[in-house]
């Protein structure tokens, strides 16, 4: 129970800021005691709009809602974001919380791809971090190597951990830097390997060629390789973080999305959007600094958390 007191204090806080965008927009728009009119419909469409969920999914919440409170004469906030949670709910797909059970392979290899920026470095040490609690032995590969600091990061980040890191220097082969740390986890016999991709974006079909050449390296190397391929999002950079995650889907194949930075960010709003969008699961979320700030994503909660 502890655990789940937890997880919800920490949703909560993370996404306060979006809760505030969309909540305190309808409140100040309202009239006590009178039933909900004109300005506070407008008032949760503004609010929506400034978290984010986008413009498809907002109109559709709104018109829904504006129906039920014509026909139901809703009049106080409780009832009306009940009601915003159901019809929420029932325009996104429903899910159950997606988990990685990196227990069904040996070594599972887990490919993490995104934009630069996106806080793709810091969700490998988290994963790594919650991996290791757990008894996992983890190892790093470092296959973004366009960059010198992208290396040296990870380098720093398997060091506070206390995972080994396999890597090459700044400008070799990112297929030879994922093969090599795959070859070292089946010889070591380590349960979990985080492989860290670049994420330029100017050049999106080399991008492609080159995500597409690191799978099939790995897939080579451990038929059924990788097990799961996260993506990577800023939860700040709201509707462009959904833009830039349509480049990654096809080429890097995503099974599952990081939701990140969103206590920092009244647009983790943005998700709903995702999940409308896409058939792929937000699997994880980060809503804070520290390394259990990286949480389960549980979309029900999630829902729940944001129109309390």
């Amino acid at each position: 129970m502890t655990d789940q007191k937890t997880f919800f204090s920490k949703l909560k806080r993370g996404l306060f800021m979006t809760h505030t965008e969309i909540i305190e927009k309808v409140k100040e728009s309202m009239t006590a005691d009178l039933p909900i009119d004109r300005a506070a419909i407008d008032g949760l469409e503004e609010g929506l709009l400034g978290a984010d969920v986008g413009a498809e999914l907002t109109t559709a919440i709104v018109d829904r809602l504006e129906e039920r409170v014509r026909g139901e004469n809703i009049r106080n906030m409780d009832r009306l974001t009940a009601v915003l949670r159901e019809e929420t709910r029932s325009l996104i797909p429903q899910r159950e919380p997606a988990t990685i059970d990196v227990a069904r392979a040996k070594p599972f290899v887990v490919l993490v791809v995104g934009v630069n920026g996106t806080g793709k470095t810091t969700t490998i040490a988290k994963l790594a971090q919650r991996w290791t609690s757990e008894g996992k032995s983890v190892l790093l590969g470092a296959a973004d190597t366009f960059r010198a600091a992208a290396i040296e990061q990870l380098q720093m980040w398997a060091d506070r951990v206390g995972v080994p890191m396999v890597k090459h220097k700044a400008g070799s082969d990112p297929g030879a830097v994922a093969h090599d740390a795959v070859a070292a986890a089946k010889s070591r016999g380590t349960d979990v390997v985080l492989i860290d991709t670049a994420g330029r974006l100017h050049n999106k079909s080399h991008l492609m060629q080159e995500l597409s050449k690191v799978r099939r390296v790995i897939e080579k190397e451990l038929p059924g390789a990788p097990h799961e391929t996260l993506l990577v999002i800023d939860g700040t950079t709201g509707q462009n973080g959904v833009s830039q995650a349509e480049a990654f889907l096809e080429a890097a194949k995503v099974t599952g999305m990081v939701v990140t930075k969103l206590d920092g960010t009244a647009k983790g709003g943005v998700i709903l959007s995702i999940m409308r969008q896409f058939d792929i699961p937000v699997k994880f979320i980060g809503v804070g600094e520290s390394a259990d700030d990286l949480i389960p994503f549980d979309p029900s909660a999630y829902v729940d958390t944001l129109f309390e």
